[in-house]
């Protein structure tokens, strides 16, 4: 493993003294930590320390890494549930930052982009819906853009937004040709969140509490969108939005392992205090196993995501690697998670260690951002085109 980095070093020692803290007094749940006013905080203080937006254009104050470059600092921001909100990495946020730092126009940039770097705004990306609409099949995008003087109009359904409720500005994903089911003719759209025509009907209740603004259901009728706002082609969003999903699947690999190993480092510790049959817990042959393994997992999922990230850097679209990366991670820090639960026995299911939220939290990773079974189909079929 190569040397920490410095800004890597600073993110370490900045989540440590200003977002652990609050992490663990409410237990990861970030509305009851104060929401929207913590973010403030500690953007605030990650301001102060030039550690926040890492990944953003330094046009607007962001630092500008790349993909391998930001894997070890959002390894050390995930190392608390609330570390990627503090420094503006959290999703969706961070993934829009890259799609818009692409695709957006000159006065997207000034609009939209700029006031997400500098973390004034936060924002969403819908393109979700409900069956038997666009999910893990974005094809059977179902919301529609009609064509009107001056700009669409916008009606459909979505769910499960993450960061809708107090996001200024969503990312909307609609047709505007073809049908359901068909390989093209989506739109992506930019509009301010409190347009008329976007109704938030609801918070879906969720098993996870560490994401700022929910996960939400939205409905447009008849929302209008001018043309400055049309973001990239017409017709091309299904091109512009792998653009956001390769590299936001392996950001949250990234995120993620920070937490895992956290769970981990916590049950490492126990194990070495804890005493059981006559000696430390750490020194029996299947509390071993379990940190073997760990150490195994935690290991092999940073190899799989530096491979997918140095693709990425050099202008590859990595489908192939960032598919294998995201399911491993998603079952291998899982697997991370439990074996640490298991590890701490009863207080591993307790609030006093950290390890059951980090279980909470990371158990949906192997469903959001494509289903692990979704991917292996995708692996699979790649793999059998290849050889023909």
């Amino acid at each position: 493993m190569s040397a920490p980095s410095r800004i890597e070093e600073r993110t370490r020692a900045f989540v440590a003294a200003h977002v652990l803290p609050a992490d663990d007094r409410f237990d990861g749940d970030i509305e009851a930590a104060g929401g929207e006013r913590l973010r403030g905080e500690l953007q605030a203080k990650a301001r102060e320390a030039g550690l926040l937006t890492p990944h953003g254009p330094t046009e607007y104050g962001g630092l500008g890494l790349g993909m391998l470059e930001r894997a070890a600092v959002f390894e050390e921001a995930g190392y608390s549930l609330f570390g990627p909100m503090a420094l503006n990495i959290n999703a969706p946020d961070e993934g829009n930052v890259h799609l818009l730092d692409k695709v957006a126009d000159a006065g997207q940039r000034k609009r939209y982009l700029r006031p997400l770097v500098q973390g004034e705004v936060r924002s969403a990306f819908a393109m979700t819906e409900p069956a038997p609409g666009a999910g893990a099949d974005p094809s059977a995008l179902a919301t529609r853009a009609r064509k009107v003087d001056g700009g669409w109009l916008i009606s459909g359904h979505k769910h499960f937004i993450t960061g809708a409720d107090g996001a200024a500005f969503y990312i909307v994903f609609a047709r505007t040709s073809g049908e359901p089911g068909d390989a093209g003719g989506a739109t992506m759209f930019l509009t301010p969140a409190d347009r008329d025509g976007i109704e938030l009907v609801r918070h879906i209740r969720t098993m996870d509490r560490s994401m700022l603004g929910g996960h939400c259901e939205l409905r447009f009728t008849d929302l209008f969108v001018p043309d400055e706002d049309v973001l990239g082609a017409v017709d091309e969003g299904f091109r512009y939005v792998q653009v956001r999903l390769g590299p936001a699947r392996m950001t949250h690999v990234m995120r993620w392992t920070g937490a895992a190993r956290r769970a981990h480092e916590a049950a490492v510790r126990y194990a070495v205090e804890r005493e059981s049959f006559g000696g430390r817990l750490a020194d029996l042959g299947m509390a071993q196993q379990l940190i073997a393994d760990n150490e195994i997992d935690l290991a092999a999922t940073r190899a799989l995501l530096r491979e997918a990230c140095v693709i990425l850097d050099q202008g590859g679209r990595a489908a192939k690697e960032t598919s294998i990366a995201k399911v491993f991670a998603a079952e291998a820090l899982h697997r991370v998670v439990d074996r640490a639960m298991q590890l701490c026995g009863g207080m591993g299911v307790s609030a006093d260690l950290p390890v059951a939220r980090i279980a909470r939290e990371i158990r949906p990773f192997r469903i959001y951002d494509g289903p692990s079974e979704v991917h292996r189909w995708s692996i699979a079929r790649r793999a059998a085109r290849d050889l023909r």
